[in-house]
């Protein structure tokens, strides 16, 4: 199988996915940054040092216009970085382009409960923390099904706890406490129905 990972960074992911998919499957990594893509490249050969499998590639593209051509991936996979596009609803139906019929969509992200403050929104630091980008979860989940998945199901959840009071999150004075969900979740593409 192909498997593709949005937002592979140094490439952790992609060289967990490589030995389960085999020297007949193949695992590419997509990284906005030319930084990680080197990084990734130089951790890939050592991989294929270290394991023999040359089953994996790196890509430079942006999650919302993958350099993929369509119906060619059999699974995809992200951890934690949807919610820092400005544009979700792209990432998934360019996720539902590349995605051969009968695809999965694996992916663990945040999501919120409630609206955030403005001045949450609006934070660098907490963007930077995977927060300000949510959607809340009804959007989020919304998304993926206006993209065209089905069986949309969350297969894990667990509170994200964001209480601070140094470093990257606090605001001013006062600290700022935020309760939301880091989620882990499976959908599919559906078969294509054949015309008669």
């Amino acid at each position: 199988m192909t498997v593709l990972d949005l937002g592979s960074g140094a490439g952790k992911d992609v060289f967990i996915a490589a030995p389960l998919v085999g020297e007949k499957g193949k695992v590419i990594g997509i990284d906005m940054t030319y930084q990680m893509i080197k990084l990734a490249k130089k951790n890939a050969q050592k991989f294929k040092k270290a394991t023999g499998l040359d089953n994996i590639e790196f890509k430079h593209g942006f999650i919302e216009d993958l350099p993929i051509e369509n119906e060619t991936v059999d699974l995809i996979i992200s951890n934690c970085v949807i919610n820092l596009s400005p544009d979700k609803e792209k990432v998934f139906k360019e996720a539902y382009r590349v995605l051969k019929p009968q695809g999965k969509l694996v992916i663990s992200d945040i999501v919120l409960n409630k609206k955030l403050p403005e001045k949450i929104k609006n934070d660098i630091n907490f963007y930077s923390a995977c927060l300000s980008g949510a959607l809340l979860k009804k959007e989020y989940l919304s998304c993926i099904k206006r993209a065209g998945f089905r069986n949309v199901k969350i297969l894990h959840k667990e509170r994200y706890n964001l209480n601070n009071d140094k470093g990257c999150c606090s605001n001013g004075d006062k600290t700022v406490r935020y309760s939301a969900w880091s989620i882990t979740l499976r959908a599919l593409k559906p078969k294509e129905e054949v015309n008669l």
